[in-house]
Order: C-alpha cells, then structure tokens, then sequence
C-alpha cells in the first residue's frame, strides 16, 4: 500500500508547475510526511499522558493541527468536508500562515535537540513548491493515510523512502550527493563495529545513511530500557549545512525509529578547529567531492586548503576522541597529492592516528560521480606503524542499474579482520614511505600484471593457431560453395 501511495504522490507532483524533479518531489514529501508524524506524535504522547494522569501540553497550536488544517474531522471521525480546504485556500493558508507558525519555533526554543527546534529548523528555510492548491490537496489526502506508530509501518516506510533518496541521484541538481550506497555504509560500520553507549558523529550528515544504518546495526533485539533510551538520545550526532538535505536527513532518522534526532542545522566548517573538544567516540561520513571553500572558512583550520574534503578530515581528526574510530570516505586522490596542503594533512593523519585500513574502490561505486574513492580506516590516539591495503576488483562495470551490494566487500571485510594478504589485498610498513611527499599511493605487489610482454615464441605459437582456425574455416566455405 506505502509503495503505491509513494508512486501516487510522484504522479501527482510530477504534473505540478512548481516540482521540476526527484529532488522536489523528496523535498516536498519531506516536509508534509514530517507534518502528519508529528500529529500521529502528538496523539502517542496525549495517550502516554492520559495514561500516567498528566496535563497534556500540545507541541502545535490547534489551528495548526494536522487534524484542523489538513484533515479536519467531525464528531464521528469522519472527514468534514464542509471544512476541507483546498485550491487557492489551502494553499495560501500552507503558504502565508502554517509555514511562518512553524519558523517561529526556531525564535522561541533555544534547546536544538528538541524536536519543537527541528520544526523551526526545518522550515526556516525550505517554502512549499506545490502550486496548485488542488494537487496540494490530493497530496494531503494521500499522506494522511500513512502512519508511523508501529515498528512494521516505520520499516517498510524507511525502505521506500530511502529508495526515494537513491533515485535522487539520478535526478541532476547534485542529487547524488545525498546518497552514499548503503552496501557500502553497512560493511564499513561491520569493520567499526560500534558499541552501545559510543557517541557516533557525521560533520556531513546529508541523508543521514551513516546514522541510520548505524542506529540498525545496535539496535538489536534484547536491549534494556536505558540501552534504548541511550541509543535514542546519547548516541548519534550530525551537522548537515543544506536545507533540503537536513531536512531528508531528519525525515529518513524518524523513519528508521529515531524520534528526536540529534542534527543541527549549521555548517561543520564554520567552527574554528581550535576551539573543538573531542567528543565523539565513531566518527562515520562520506564528506562532499571536490568542493571549494572560501577563504574566511580556511581561517578556521591549521592546514588551509579549498578543499571541502581536506577540511572535513582535519574536523574529524579534531572531533575524535583518543582511541576512537573512523572511517571516512575520500577521494583517491587524497593518497598521492603533491600540493603542500596534502602532504601535511597526510602527516598529520599518519602522525594522530592508526591509519590501519584503506579500502581502495573501483570506478562506478558512487552513480553519477566521475571520481574513484577510498575509505580511510583509522583510530586516534597512536601513530600509524603498517596499513592494510584492499583493492576491490570486480568482474563486472559499476553503475545505476548494477550497483555495489554486500557480497562484492565480503571477501574485504573477511580478510581485513586478520589483516590477511591476498591477491587483493597487502600490508604497506611506514618505514618504507617517503617523508618528503607522505605518498600513500601504494600499488599491489600481489596483483598479477596482465600488461607484461608475452615471449616471442608465445606468440608465434599463438599465431600458429589462428592461421589454423583461418585455414580450416576458408575449407568449410569452399566445401559449401
């Protein structure tokens, strides 16, 4: 049923003047689908209250109420037509009275992880796009047939919408940057293997796939009231600096059972590395390719370079605590960059921290990026001595029709558990790096080279045999003819 009613809603944006493509039809799901989980929030929290014999304080104003606005009910449950609104009405209502309600909770709650803060986050920013006030209410009567309260509803959810985030990456406008594949995220957070109670962060939250898989991967059957009051409070922690990626990195939390995440609104980078304290115990992110930042961000870090990503690692190394884990997704470029940015940030990782693990992958991991990518295995507090190197070679092309799934890094995670080499995999001692360029652009010694010269004889032999299959075919045609 979700499934359909997700197509439904597709086909209905997709004829709207103001929905362009996937990512406004996210966007704007995003925003109506977080509207109706606070009303069935609501509802759960007025029968916990009446339950334990405790006033009931609303978090939204009654004429701001899903059930009044969007849905209005009579005595009997039923929808009151006479009060549904719809065209120009309910649209200029969405437009000029609930979203200016719903940004003044940023105004007037000072705690961000509230979930009255994430409403004054998430629309201080994003504007409802749907222009027809009629598909606005086709939309509506949609959603409102969704629901959020039981654990079977939320997981199929949390599927399609998660499939609704891989789609965006197909979708232009940078969508892909939202969407790190989650085979990839699940086999990296085995390798990290986090433990109830660590403080799990991403400075470059986007769709919150890190945290979401992380949060699944601990959330196991068996757990006591405080290991879940822990994982639902004290343990994941993100930053996200673009609207509408913030805003699909809450929805796709809830979804995934989180019910107040922990994401802020605001820009890792804009922190000056200085004034961090290491707080966090997991650090897991994909942080954005080959993007440029301004000089007044640079200031902010002892190594200065423009590049997004460079910046992004010397925050992780900073945030981390000592003898906490991360893995970063990077650029492969990062191993071998001659510039002086990159030779001292490489330094300085290997100086920090136990570079133990780089997972190299092949062209295609991430659809529609051009770049290939590694990801930097490493714990804070002791120097890097050797690395383990894996080179993931498959015998087949990557791409959005056949994308990395949890088999293709089995045999990665197997093997990096003991450190063992194979034809794919290798152990690289410091010892022998060159402490001019910091080079970590280290090749295969295991791998056999396909490009060596064959001997002469070889392939005299081999021409032998194909004047033979020539001679032999020229018979077959003049016994025919």
């Amino acid at each position: 049923m979700f499934e359909q009613t997700f197509k439904n809603i597709d086909n209905i944006l997709h004829k709207d003047a103001g929905c362009g493509s996937e990512l406004d039809y996210v966007e704007q799901t995003s925003w109506l689908l977080f509207l109706k989980y606070l009303d069935d929030l609501e509802n759960d929290r007025k029968t916990e209250s009446e339950l334990i014999g405790k006033e009931f304080k609303p978090i939204i104003a009654k004429q701001f109420c899903w059930n009044i606005w969007a849905m209005p009910k009579d005595d009997k449950g039923d929808v009151d037509h006479h009060k549904l609104a719809t065209g120009d009405d309910l649209r200029d209502f969405v437009d000029q009275k609930l979203f200016p309600y719903l940004r003044n909770f940023k105004e007037n709650i000072s705690n961000p992880n509230t979930i009255e803060y994430k409403i004054g986050e998430i629309f201080s920013e994003l504007k409802n796009r749907i222009q027809s006030g009629y598909n606005l209410r086709e939309v509506i009567n949609l959603i409102d047939k969704l629901h959020f309260r039981t654990i079977k509803e939320r997981c199929e959810m949390s599927h399609l919408y998660e499939a609704k985030i891989q789609n965006m990456g197909n979708a232009g406008r940078n969508g892909g940057e939202y969407y790190t594949p989650r085979a990839l995220i699940k086999s990296i957070i085995k390798v990290i293997d986090p433990k109830i109670g660590n403080k799990i962060y991403d400075g470059a939250v986007g769709s919150a796939g890190f945290l979401c898989e992380a949060f699944e991967y601990l959330n196991q059957n068996n757990l006591s009231t405080k290991e879940s009051e822990i994982l639902q409070n004290e343990s994941f922690y993100g930053k996200e600096k673009k609207a509408l990626a913030y805003i699909i990195g809450i929805m796709n939390m809830i979804l995934h059972g989180i019910k107040a995440p922990n994401i802020i609104h605001s820009n890792s980078l804009s922190e000056n590395i200085n004034d961090i304290t290491p707080f966090y115990d997991v650090i897991l992110a994909n942080p954005p390719f080959g993007g440029k930042e301004r000089l007044e961000v640079q200031e902010n870090f002892n190594i200065k370079t423009s590049e997004t990503a460079f910046l992004f690692l010397q925050h992780f190394i900073k945030s981390l605590k000592a003898g906490g884990k991360a893995a970063i997704v990077i650029k492969n470029t990062f191993l071998s960059n001659s510039d002086n940015a990159s030779i001292s940030l490489r330094k300085k990782l290997l100086d920090e921290c136990n570079l133990h693990t780089i997972l190299d992958l092949p062209q295609g991991t991430f659809s529609g990026a051009g770049v290939k990518t590694i990801v930097l295995f490493f714990d804070k507090g002791e120097a890097t001595r050797d690395i383990f190197y894996y080179q993931l070679n498959l015998d087949r092309n990557l791409g959005k029709t056949n994308p990395l799934n949890e088999k293709d890094l089995k045999d990665f995670i197997n093997l990096q558990k003991d450190r063992k080499i194979s034809e794919n995999s290798w152990i690289f001692n410091l010892r022998d790096i060159d402490e001019k360029t910091y080079d970590l652009s280290v090749k295969n010694p295991n791998k056999k080279d396909e490009n060596i010269l064959r001997k002469p004889e070889e392939i005299l032999e081999e021409m032998q045999k194909l004047d033979k299959k020539g001679d032999n075919i020229l018979k077959q045609i003049k016994e025919i003819l």
